[in-house]
């Protein structure tokens, strides 16, 4: 079994991680602050990870199970380290999107449900593509092209796009995300709760689907693991008891975690946006406000220390009539802030 300081130990003999990599990363982090001895990630297969982690970034992979305790801390400080800064940049603007009438407001019971559903309904008055660029708070830009028909390419500018795309290399099918991007688009669709069974499943989460016995058992599995995987690195490590409370408040980390993964890495497609708020509307402890940003609409969605074990958060500033991506904002205690800014365009992709 493979943990996340493995993984980081070897990212001074590697080449450089590809944008996606720095989202798991992120989502390892999060999802590990919920509950380290439950918690699985689509990762690499033992072979991929040996050679370099470059590569793994863009191939469909097995699940690795990841520390808890002081291998999280640690594992947290480095690959944080990779990610966090102390500033940030503008962004939030979007051209060429067609505006509805109206802009969804958040009063009543489920400003994600309105949403979701007024943005399945957009038609864009230029382009055949969404261009985003995506700005770090240590400075790394990552610019994604996500095209009208579904394909997806990145890399760090637009020529590197343009290399993508005449190779071929459509990160949608093809890459480590391609399962939760597809739970989120199936999310659109169904009702909350299954979508959010779909999630979970798409995310290889082992007590999804259980009944309480067998939960239990898995539950007292995992944390025994823990347990003897932090004392190996000297540490101690609190069993967390089995309850049904427990295993929601994992299941919506979960949601949370590899829901927001899958807007990351998929929101230029509207069925993943619209999912993925969805998604994000079955977790009671996210709080969702009326906005604004640089003179846009947006929603801002709090998730708050109940979703990650009781420190740190997590906020997202979404527009509030495309639901695309403007800021992300990710504390950690004892961390720097991790900020994430975007700024979103309508293109024509033959003529970037």
């Amino acid at each position: 079994m493979t943990d996340e300081l493995d993984l980081v130990g070897e990212l001074g003999h590697a080449e450089p991680l590809r944008p996606e990599a720095y989202e798991r990363a992120r989502t390892v982090l999060r999802a590990a602050m919920q509950d380290p001895g439950t918690v699985r990630l689509l990762g690499t297969n033992t072979a991929e990870k040996r050679t370099t982690m470059e590569k793994t970034a863009s191939r469909r992979r097995r699940g690795f199970g990841i520390g808890a305790g002081v291998g999280v801390a640690a594992a947290a400080a480095a690959v944080v380290a990779l990610t966090l800064g102390n500033t940030s940049a503008p962004g939030g603007a979007v051209a060429g999107a067609e505006t509805p009438a109206v802009v969804v407001e958040t009063t009543g019971d489920a400003p994600l449900m309105l949403l979701a559903g007024s943005i399945k309904t957009l038609t864009q008055s230029e382009g055949d593509a969404w261009l985003v660029t995506a700005t770090k708070s240590q400075g790394e830009v990552v610019v994604t092209l996500y095209t009208d028909d579904h394909a997806i390419y990145s890399g760090n500018n637009v020529g590197d796009i343009k290399r993508a795309i005449k190779l071929g290399q459509d990160q949608f099918a093809e890459s480590g995300n391609a399962p939760l991007l597809k739970a989120a688009i199936a999310a659109a669709d169904l009702e909350p709760a299954e979508g959010r069974v779909r999630m979970l499943e798409a995310s290889g989460n082992r007590l999804v689907g259980l009944d309480p016995a067998a939960q239990q058992k898995k539950w007292d599995e995992d944390q025994a693991e823990a347990a003897k995987r932090v004392k190996a690195r000297g540490g101690t490590y609190q069993l967390k008891p089995f309850s049904a409370e427990a295993v929601e408040r994992h299941f919506d980390n979960s949601v949370w975690a590899y829901g927001t993964q899958a807007l990351s890495a998929g929101e230029g497609n509207t069925q993943v946006r619209s999912g993925v708020l969805r998604l994000l509307s079955t977790i009671d402890a996210v709080e969702v406000a009326k906005s604004t940003t640089d003179g846009i609409a947006t929603l801002t969605l709090t998730a708050g220390p109940a979703v990650f074990g009781g420190q740190g958060d997590e906020v997202l500033t979404v527009n509030a009539t495309t639901g695309m991506l403007v800021k992300r904002v990710s504390t950690v205690p004892g961390l720097p802030t991790a900020t994430t800014t975007y700024e979103t365009s309508r293109v024509t992709a033959a003529q970037l």
